[in-house]
């Protein structure tokens, strides 16, 4: 196996950036780094590859990655406020579908047990009383619909996805903590914002500012913890990093939901953006005032006696800083052209769409199904916190393990494998009722969430290094176009359902969540399947090269 590691290393080409990065990080010193304009020693206080994990535990690097996994967090419960709010949200600003729906200001005296307001036209839903003979429905804006969808998906996916691309160019350049610390302090200005709208069109804007701003979260995030751990390390560091998907996550049901209920000023779901929102303009300070620009890693010149199909991936910073916009727009999608490449943008935008299709459908459906704010947030504000943050970190530490057994194609085995398994729980979810339907969701969690870190990383392991900033953003451009913009589907295919008469109501949208949920996780699991066969392809073939290549210039003798 070590022969094997060692034949590709030589041989295969953009495949080996990261790999020549371990060579030299026990030689990580403190070169001069181009930022803004000027040039200043970088600092080399760095997690060295050697010692205990306590060595690091408590050092100003793991400092630095509390602080990006906190940025995290405020991405992601800013991101998701608008899922968890938008039934109120809706009834005030008038946008996206009418419904029939329990009346909410009804007196606590008034019974709603055994009721279904699920009325498809206004007569019927206003006309449907509870045992006693009270009017208990109304016909009301739903925070579902077209609109919403369209708020979820287009307004925010588009700018995230291409802003995200060149904002990955200046990472390569210039500071990127001081990068990142405007762009958290623009998308929390813009979710502050948001609880001042009264119109449709200022949730647009807002949403596309919000979008401006995450966009440069993770490329300059990773980029920075990823100088500041070796390789050994990576895989754990961009695992904990993706804790905030779910604490973020986890707390937009706990603020959306209960910080609405508490209806704070009379003015309800309001208050949750305004709460969400000011914390990330305070942390944006503290990144700029404590963070220090790390030195980049990038991998030593390759000798004249190793050629490789990859020229200049040993390319000093000074050096990519000569390329044009153009040049470097091509060396950053060369591995993007590679069947390996493609394949893992492939699974990981289908994975990517069934999370994105739960997550803004999360709280419409189990609204759907008669469970309460109160309920909904007992269960999901811990759920994805706890299970979710297991799964990511789970993830990372088995990916690390097998990949010092048998290399980079183990890290994928592990993200075929955990959506496959993860898919019938996904499915339980939407078939069992409550509570046990909440319950399918820690499992899904813990297995399903293996792949967020993995992908990430396998991904810096296929890049060059000078580069890897750009390819993460290139990779999140294809993951989050494809799917982002997937919950486009459910209101059509929910519609097809009920058109058709097999399903109505929450029957129909559970059966468009069915295909778009655990259908997508394997659908994900099987193109990371095809990913790992192409990976091991590639390797044979260009061990097989490196030894042809070996014979023909190998001396003879007469």
């Amino acid at each position: 196996m070590e022969g094997e590691e060692g034949g590709m290393r030589r041989g295969r080409g953009f495949m080996s950036a990261a790999e020549d990065e371990d060579d030299q990080e026990a030689d990580v010193t403190t070169p001069l780094l181009k930022t803004s304009g000027e040039h200043r020693p970088a600092i080399s206080n760095k997690v060295e590859d050697r010692g205990p994990w306590y060595r690091w535990v408590f050092s100003y690097p793991s400092f630095v990655l509390l602080l990006m996994l906190l940025t995290y967090l405020l991405n992601q419960l800013d991101r998701y406020m608008l899922a968890i709010t938008a039934q109120p949200l809706a009834r005030d600003v008038h946008f996206g579908d009418l419904a029939c729906d329990l009346n909410a200001s009804l007196p606590d005296n008034v019974s709603t047990q055994g009721v279904a307001c699920n009325a498809t036209s206004v007569d019927s839903c206003l006309a449907t009383t509870n045992a006693e003979g009270v009017l208990v429905c109304v016909w009301d804006y739903n925070g579902q619909g077209l609109q919403y969808q369209i708020l979820a998906g287009p307004v925010f996916i588009l700018v995230y996805t291409f802003s995200g691309i060149f904002i990955s160019f200046a990472a390569d350049l210039y500071n990127r903590k001081n990068l990142l610390a405007l762009c958290l302090v623009l998308w929390s200005v813009a979710t502050i914002l948001t609880g001042l709208v009264r119109e449709y069109w200022q949730l647009v804007v807002l949403r596309f500012l919000l979008g401006l701003g995450e966009a440069g979260c993770t490329p300059f995030a990773v980029s920075l913890l990823t100088d500041y751990f070796p390789t050994s390390y990576r895989g754990l560091v961009v695992g904990i990093y993706n804790l905030g998907i779910y604490t973020g996550y986890s707390m937009s049901y706990a603020l959306g939901n209960f910080i609405t209920l508490a209806n704070i000023n009379g003015q309800g779901w309001r208050w949750a953006f305004y709460i969400s929102g000011i914390p990330g303009v305070v942390l944006g300070a503290v990144i700029l005032l404590t963070v220090s620009e790390p030195a980049r890693r990038s991998a030593p010149p390759k000798p004249a006696s190793s050629p490789s199909p990859s020229a200049g991936a040993g390319q000093s910073l000074e050096d990519v800083s000569r390329l044009t916009a153009c040049q470097k727009l091509l060396r950053t999608l060369k591995p993007f052209l590679t069947v390996s490449v493609v394949l893992l943008c492939l699974g990981g935008s289908v994975r990517n769409a069934a999370g994105y299709v739960w997550a803004y459908n999360t709280q419409p459906y189990f609204q759907s199904v008669g469970q309460t704010r109160q309920q909904i947030a007992s269960y999901m504000s811990w759920i994805p916190l706890v299970f979710g943050s297991i799964g990511v970190i789970l993830g990372g530490q088995v990916s690390d393990f097998v990949m010092k057994r048998t290399g980079v194609t183990a890290r994928v085995l592990v993200l075929s494998v955990s959506q496959l398994a993860a898919a019938p729980f996904a499915a339980g979810t939407l078939f069992f009722d409550a509570p046990y339907g909440y319950i399918m969701q820690i499992p899904t969690y813990v297995i399903g969430e293996m792949w967020v870190g993995v992908a990430l990383t396998v991904l810096v392991e296929l890049v060059e290094a000078q580069f890897k900033t750009s390819a993460i953003a290139v990779y999140l451009f294809i993951i989050t176009n494809i799917g982002g913009n997937t919950p486009l589907l459910v209101p059509p295919i929910q519609a097809a359902f009920q058109n058709a008469g097999t399903a109505a109501g929450s029957d129909a949208l559970r059966d468009a969540l069915y295909i778009l949920y655990p259908g997508l996780y394997v659908g994900g699991g099987l193109l990371f399947l095809v990913t790992l066969c192409s990976l091991r392809y590639d390797r044979r073939h260009m061990r097989y090269s490196r030894m042809t290549e070996d014979n023909v210039t190998a001396p003879h003798d007469d």
